[in-house]
């Protein structure tokens, strides 16, 4: 295995993982709040996931997403 060039790809997924995240958790923000199922006021309970196919990797994150 290159180090290195795991490394490097390791970022590249991550900072696709991130952006793509946040404008879709983004998005849905908007639409809720257009829509008015969302008030812009809560505190929104969000949960991630990341798998790695061929290992045993299953990780779960949890947080909160305050909206104010």
């Amino acid at each position: 295995m290159n180090e290195e060039s795991f490394n490097i790809n390791v970022r590249k997924f991550l900072k696709k993982l991130g952006i793509t995240s946040q404008r879709e958790i983004e998005r849905a923000v908007s639409e809720g709040i257009a829509s008015g199922q969302l008030k812009g006021n809560e505190i929104l309970s969000a949960k991630a996931r990341i798998t790695l196919e061929g290992t045993t990797l299953d990780l779960s994150i949890d947080g909160q997403i305050a909206l104010e």
